[in-house]
């Protein structure tokens, strides 16, 4: 059997093997919408204790392996968990996500920022990482997680999360070198933070720049390729085997430039059809995605049509099959298993209806 190998599937699928089925896994895999989740988050209310507490953090990223069984395993993390190694601190609130105060907006501020040492600021990373990988074994694909060099400088700079981007689309425009300035800086860090990752166990690592989305193509290309580009470029100078994956939310109008990136798979929303995109890519890019997390509210026949939809376009080689963004904190759960258990037969449900 084509799943018995001692390579994980996902890790075949990333590196662009053709397979019967694609691997599957959720973004937002782990988290409220599973009640032994929320049992835990009531007992642990702080994010950043159970993101950064190995043995939470690891309790937390298995929930959802051992009641799915999904193809990949995802660190339980945060984007801006990188962030006080570099001198940024930042809060999380259960109602209100991510603060920073006080906020980078001064040159001043940026040069103060130091180079990342993971070993001494991110130490619960290793451990986190080393044990999913014994835990999975080869059953799993265990990912690493992080921030793109937009997206976090977006929260550094507005301070918090953020509807129109005034702030930092100002700075910007008004004072490109500071920006570009700090945009450098967070790049080299994340690079330094993929390879830890890496290094500690991480088997394909996806960056998010989940607000990369709300920059006009003309300006992706300003502020948020070229440092995502400088991130790939530096991982893969060291790690040159491991696949990287890029998610943006509405990322349409950029999907060309995006494998611009220099990534091995870029994960699509399911505002572009999945044919489309293979299309807009090209044969030499990798997929990921791309249901609406929506369809989770619907009927299971409902639910596996369109899972097969999107497997029939997307093909046999290079697709892992996820959402286009996180799963939605009211999915009944009896549904994600529906998603999960229909991804792992979709070989024979194809050949049934063909």
């Amino acid at each position: 059997m084509a799943e018995s190998s001692q390579i994980p599937y996902l890790l075949r699928a990333a590196r662009g093997e053709v397979l019967d089925r694609p691997p599957v896994w959720m973004m937002r895999q782990a988290g409220r919408y599973m009640k032994v989740y929320r049992d835990l988050r009531d007992k642990y209310p702080s994010f950043r204790d159970r993101s950064e507490n190995p043995d939470l953090a690891i309790e937390i990223s298995l929930q959802p392996f051992r009641a799915f069984e999904p193809d990949g395993v995802i660190l339980f993390s945060d984007i801006l968990t990188p962030l006080p190694g570099i001198g940024i601190p930042f809060d999380i609130v259960e109602s209100k996500g991510p603060t920073i105060e006080p906020a980078i907006r001064t040159q001043a501020q940026i040069n103060e920022l130091h180079p990342l040492q993971p070993e001494e600021s991110l130490p619960f990373i290793r451990e986190i990482l080393q044990t999913l990988r014994r835990e999975v074994g080869h059953k799993a694909t265990v990912l690493g997680f992080v921030g793109a060099p937009w997206t976090l400088a977006a929260y550094a700079i507005e301070g918090k999360s953020s509807k129109d981007y005034t702030i930092i689309k100002s700075m910007a425009f008004s004072e490109p070198a500071m920006l570009h300035q700090f945009l450098g800086k967070l790049a080299d860090a994340i690079a330094v933070y993929v390879r830890y990752q890496i290094d500690c166990g991480a088997q394909v690592v996806q960056m998010f720049d989940s607000w990369a989305g709300q920059l006009s193509p003309q300006d992706y290309e300003v502020f948020a390729m070229p440092y995502q580009r400088r991130v790939v470029e530096q991982v893969k100078a060291t790690h040159p085997d491991t696949p990287l994956i890029l998610y943006i939310n509405g990322s349409a109008g950029i999907l060309e430039r995006m494998a611009k990136s220099g990534v091995n798979i870029v994960s699509v929303d399911w505002t572009v059809d999945m044919a489309e995109a293979r299309t807009r890519l090209g044969a030499d890019v990798g997929v990921q995605g791309n249901i609406d997390p929506c369809v989770l509210y619907g009927s299971k026949d409902f639910i596996r049509d369109r899972i097969l939809d999107t497997i029939r376009k997307a093909g046999k080689r290079g697709h892992i099959l996820n959402l286009g963004h996180g799963v939605l904190p009211t999915t009944p759960e009896e549904n994600v298993a529906h998603f999960f258990e229909t991804a792992k037969q979709a070989d024979k449900l194809l050949t049934v209806r063909a």
